[in-house]
This record gives C-alpha cells, structure tokens and sequence, in this order.
C-alpha cells in the first residue's frame, strides 16, 4: 500500500479505480477550466508573516460554526451522488465527519437520503438545496432534513442552469442504472435519463426553478425555522442582498469551477465579501482547499471556516470511510502545525497580518 502523505495523492489513485465517466464528473470544471486551476493556484499567491518566540506548546484548533462547537475550522462539503465513488456513499462520509468532531453537508442530489444519513448515529449536519420548479418538493425536503436533525440549509445559488462540463458531455454522463438520487425516490424524479448531452444538465433543465431569486430566501424562512446559509456568493453586493434577506450566513463559492468558467478563485472572492457582511454574519469558503496552510489563508481573509469537496470524493474512491477520515486528519494535523509556526494558539488569533497577499504588494504604473 503507498503511503499517502498528503490529500492531493489521493485523486491520482482515485482516477486509476473509477471508471472514466465517473472520475470526469467529480474532477472536472466547466469549459476551458480555468476556474477550477485558479481556485488551488490562487492560495499559492498568499504567503505567510509568523511571528517568533511565543509560547505554542498548547494549540487550541477547535471553533464554533453556527452556535455548534467543532474540532477544527474544517468542514466537508456537499458533493453529489457519492455511491459513485464507494458502496457506502455519504453514510461513510457522514460516520468520518461524526469521528472526527465536524460538520458534513449532505447534497440534495445525495444517493443516501436524510433519513439514512441520520440513521448512522449522532452528527451535526447541514443540508444543502436546490430549488425546485415544483416547491411542493422543496418544502417536503426541508421538512425531511429537520425531522431527521439537519441544522442549517445550505442553499445554492449560483446554479439556475447547469455549467458547460465538456467531459460529462463527451461521457453522456448519467447515474449509474443501480443509483438513484435517494431524496427524490418515489417522485418520479430519482433517475437521471441517458441523453445525447449530459445527463445531469438535462435533468438540471427540467427540474430546477431558474426563476430563483432573493424573494425566495425570505419565502425559505417561512418554511423553516432552521437558519439559511447562502451559497455560491462571490461579490460584495450580494453580500449586502443576502444580509438584506436575511441568510443566517455565506458560503464564497464558486461551485468547484463547475458553472461560470473565468470567474475568479473563491480565495481571491474572500476578503470582498468579508469586508462587505461587516460582522453582521459568518463567511465561509469552499474551493480549492488542499492543504492545512490553505484553511490558515481562509481564517486569516476572515472566513470562520472551510468546506472540502473532492478531497472527500477522491479519499472515499480509494479507502472508503477510512480514506475520508485520513483526509479530514491529515488537513487537521497540517492546519494545527502552521498555526504553530506562524505563533497562533487558537483559532481568534490568526489575523490579516499574519499573511500577506499578490494584491497587497503596489504595482509599479505602467508608463505612457
């Protein structure tokens, strides 16, 4: 067995055990994926300033996100039909993310539903949502995910058509004939149907509402007392509209470079949009974050936390609950030394001065 000594080397393995079409659907971003590069090599144009000579022998990386105590800034994602990747899907996802103290996020296009989510035991999850032309459904699933003891509805935002995936194109990419998308079992609308194009953008085009607009957060808060995340905010004036309409929090994300290609790595969208909710609510990050220094980058712009996604998908293909809760500790141990390193004890003590960015740095003026 190679020894893996880091959360990247899991997706080469991973691409040598899935079959192509699946590999393609969690790896890759829409179009030229330019997005999808820029949302990891962005973290590398952030450096860090440590401060010496302070006393680190005791580090405290725990953190509260929405009022829930958490191990560690860390958290996982929403990434769909995770069946794909190992037998266990999101239960195993869900048993790694209990084990080690932090927060899982449940995708709406789940192969496990709420119910069995919350049938592996004790955890604190969110669940994340789309909205349905059909709201009838979405107020039946939000009820679901309360009942079965969600916290917070992560809804996105950012996708009333799917993004142009060239390799689920090319793959004709659809749910394995064995899968379905368990929330929607018995509605008729748990099946993706083969097409010429990409399965998922058909389905995407004939079940979600894209008349979807800041109302219909206001409309999510008459039909749950559970608090509304945003997600899928990059700028500050919908930092401003979500405050307005009354999102509990945000989550800067560009969904994995999977939907507007050339829009900006969500690390570079952090700090506008930290600046613009001035405290009133948290902001989260979710893209491109593969290395422990990475979330210490995130906290230092300001985010309260991180959401991971295909570091989980990746892990689970190769070592199922075991590979996802390797992953989760190794981003754990890594996060916990750099903050040892830059002299920070706990998590409130990592501030903007301890890094400092490409855009901090004054540009010479071009001459005429």
């Amino acid at each position: 067995m190679i020894e893996i000594t880091n959360v990247s080397e899991y997706e080469a393995l991973a691409k040598e055990r899935l079959p192509k079409m699946v590999y393609d659907y969690y790896a890759s971003g829409a179009e030229d994926q330019w997005t999808l590069k820029e949302n990891t090599l962005a973290f590398s144009r952030i450096l860090f300033r440590p401060r010496i000579l302070i006393d680190v022998s005791k580090i405290d990386i725990t953190t509260s996100v929405m009022g829930f105590k958490i191990s560690m800034p860390i958290m996982i994602a929403p990434t769909a039909m995770q069946k794909m990747a190992h037998p266990e899907g999101e239960l195993a996802t869900a048993r790694a993310a209990s084990a080690a103290g932090t927060i899982m996020t449940l995708s709406s296009w789940a192969t496990s539903s709420v119910e069995e989510v919350d049938s592996t035991g004790p955890g604190i999850r969110f669940f994340q949502l789309y909205v349905y032309k059909d709201r009838s459904i979405v107020t039946q699933l939000v009820k679901r995910a309360e009942k079965a003891g969600f916290k917070a509805i992560a809804l996105t935002v950012d996708t009333p058509r799917l993004g142009r995936r060239e390799a689920d194109i090319k793959n004709r990419f659809t749910l394995p004939s064995s899968l379905t998308l368990k929330n929607f079992e018995g509605l008729d609308i748990g099946k993706l149907d083969k097409t010429n194009d990409s399965g998922l953008a058909f389905y995407v085009a004939g079940q979600v509402d894209r008349s979807l607009s800041w109302k219909d957060v206001q409309w999510l808060q008459t039909i749950t007392e559970l608090p509304i995340l945003v997600k899928g905010v990059i700028t500050a004036e919908d930092t401003r509209l979500a405050i307005q309409a009354g999102a509990a929090g945000i989550i800067v994300s560009n969904h994995g470079a999977r939907q507007l290609d050339y829009v900006p790595a969500t690390i570079s969208c952090l700090e506008e949009v930290v600046k613009a909710a001035q405290g009133k609510i948290p902001v989260f990050l979710d893209g491109g974050v593969r290395r422990g220094t990475d979330v210490f980058k995130a906290l230092a712009l300001g985010a309260s936390g991180v959401f991971i996604g295909r570091p989980v998908l990746f892990s689970l293909a190769v070592d199922g609950e075991a590979g996802v809760r390797k992953v989760l500790q190794m981003l754990h141990d890594e996060f916990e030394l750099t903050m040892a390193l830059s002299g920070c004890r706990s998590v409130s003590e990592i501030t903007r001065n301890h890094i400092i960015a490409d855009w901090d740095v004054p540009r010479p003026s071009a001459r005429l």
